[in-house]
């Protein structure tokens, strides 16, 4: 399915969201910072207290093998990202990883470019707990209750098509650079994603301070 179309794909088969297993705590933004410098740690704590909640396994060295990010916002709970990437084959250019939203949390508005030897990324995503506003190209649909944060692009974003995405919906890229972000719903959302093989220095934000400071990491 692409992301114009209004009705997302339910996949047959699809397992029931699991049986929440953990209290979701509250996040509080100030709990992901110590003296003004992203605790790397303490977001990784709170996306491992997401997993437990909703029952995805915690495997063995998932911690240190979470990649976290406030992409310089200084904002973790309104934009921020986890993901934990379990195979990137440049050879044969595929590519499978978990995306982790804490609640309310947006993936901030981006898009793929073709980087080196790499061509530009393709993706699709299969939400398997929580929910998510995925947001691409498009009639503009967003809904008024969601609100862009002000330090993701002084709360501007340039593309308002949305599929509100539960578990067993899967949804893929309209076309090849085209621009895209997420918002997770009220239990935040884990997604696993499919796509071309990935490459940082392929991605661009809309916002020219992410974008800077992404490609600076």
């Amino acid at each position: 399915m692409k992301l114009s179309s209004l009705l997302p794909i339910v996949l047959i088969g699809a397992a029931v969201q699991a049986a929440e297993t953990a209290p979701l705590p509250r996040f509080s933004n100030e709990t992901f910072y110590k003296k003004g410098k992203f605790d790397e740690g303490k977001a990784k704590d709170a996306v491992i207290a997401l997993m437990k909640y909703h029952g995805y396994p915690v495997y063995p060295d998932m911690k240190k093998q979470l990649w976290v990010s406030d992409y310089g916002t200084g904002q973790f709970t309104q934009v921020g990202l986890a993901a934990r990437m379990w195979c990137n084959n440049e050879r044969d250019r595929y590519m499978l990883m978990d995306l982790f939203l804490l609640p309310g949390q947006m993936l901030p508005e981006h898009w793929h470019v073709a980087s080196g030897k790499n061509p530009a990324k393709t993706e699709g995503w299969l939400v398997r707990y929580g929910s998510a506003h995925i947001v691409g190209e498009g009639t503009p649909n967003l809904k008024s209750g969601i609100v862009i944060p002000k330090c993701h692009n002084n709360g501007q974003v340039t593309v308002r098509h949305e599929v509100f995405a539960k578990p067993g919906t899967f949804l893929q890229l309209n076309r090849v650079g085209a621009h895209h972000w997420q918002f997770a719903g009220p239990a935040g959302a884990i997604v696993t994603e499919v796509a071309t093989v990935h490459s940082d220095k392929g991605v661009r934000h809309l916002d020219p301070a992410i974008n800077r400071n992404f490609l600076a990491q």
